[in-house]
């Protein structure tokens, strides 16, 4: 995906969390939420990012560093809203006039690459909008018909989320449509807080555009935040479109508060990597207490028993018998191995 960018919002305190460490620090299967998401970006395709960080910056800056490819960072020294955050962001903009920016929460671990794909061709506006035979090389120009594309995700309990109101028929291209606004619950009706299509926290912007719309942001009277949604309006003002997409999976707008939806996250994580190994032919005759970490590969015809947990870049090849009650981390495990009861780190067998 040529000429992009993505701008990744990581400034928030997660005081619920009960932790020493920035909410976006906190794991799901083994990894920061932030890693889940650096991911997703970056086999999008996407490979200029920025981390815009706040309280506790130290402990995200100090992460990225081991990360083995570059990522920018900017400080939020005060936390004045979503908008503010990327208004911390604009000399990274700057840096990338001309192109497309995606801008995200690094809190939404299961944001996918499809989605940020899909919803990427949605934004161009290309008249021809199947992503599997998109230019995604294609060099893109200015377009008044792109100004801003949400990613919407329609889920059974909207509330606390802000709701999406459309213009247009939301059930073409894609789910593509025409967004008339973004409305927050507290200042939702009783007849919008029916929708049950929620804003995400994650946008397409054509970069100029997004520059534009934060210098005319203004702060919230009620708050004295600058909220990023407020650019709606002000791109539309402009006579630029803004679209929203709705992403195929409503687990792309989910977050954790706190550690009880951070289990919740862990579930949904576990059981959708065990599956994976599953569909590639490995058995797993009972899921309980197996643990796996989204870097293991696992050879097919290799057995998982109950109480296992694989993490780390471990490598198991094919006909093992892992478990039960084993511990494998950072491992190289060849055909044919038998292992059970056991704690095993760093080894090759």
């Amino acid at each position: 995906m040529k000429n992009t960018s993505a701008i990744i919002l990581a400034g928030g305190e997660g005081k619920r969390m009960k932790s020493n460490r920035p909410k976006v620090l906190s794991e799901v299967m083994f990894q920061p939420m932030l890693k889940w998401v650096i991911d997703a970006v970056r086999t999008a395709g996407i490979k200029d990012i920025c981390v815009v960080t706040g309280s506790k910056k130290e402990y995200v800056e100090k992460y990225l560093e081991t990360l083995s490819f570059k990522v920018e960072t900017v400080f939020q020294p005060e936390r004045l809203g979503t908008g503010h955050a990327v208004m911390m962001a604009i000399p990274f903009l700057e840096k990338h006039r001309g192109t497309d920016v995606l801008i995200l929460n690094g809190d939404a671990p299961f944001v996918s690459v499809d989605t940020i794909r899909d919803a990427f061709v949605v934004h161009n506006q290309t008249g021809e909008i199947d992503p599997e035979v998109f230019d995604w090389e294609a060099p893109r120009e200015g377009s008044t018909n792109r100004g801003c594309t949400v990613i919407s995700a329609e889920v059974e309990n909207p509330s606390g989320y802000g709701r999406i109101v459309h213009e247009t028929d939301d059930q073409v291209y894609f789910h593509l449509s025409t967004l008339k606004a973004i409305v927050e619950e507290k200042e939702a009706t009783d007849e919008i807080r029916k929708i049950k299509e929620v804003n995400s926290g994650a946008y397409w912007f054509e970069t100029d555009i997004l520059l534009d719309a934060l210098s005319k942001l203004t702060k919230s009277e009620k708050t004295g935040e600058y909220y990023l949604t407020d650019t709606i309006a002000i791109i539309k003002d402009s006579g630029n479109a803004v679209m929203s997409y709705k992403a195929k999976n409503a687990d792309s707008v989910l977050g954790a508060n706190d550690c009880i939806q951070l289990a919740q996250l862990n579930e949904i994580a576990r059981m959708r990597i065990i599956h994976k190994h599953m569909k590639n032919g490995v058995n797993i005759p009972c899921t309980d207490g197996v643990m796996i970490g989204k870097e293991v590969t696992i050879g097919a015809n290799t057995t998982i028993l109950p109480s296992t947990v694989i993490r780390g870049k471990t490598s198991i090849g094919s006909y093992c018998e892992i478990g039960p009650a084993a511990l494998i981390d950072s491992c190289d495990i060849s055909d044919g191995n038998a292992i059970g009861n056991v704690t095993l780190k760093n080894q090759i067998m």
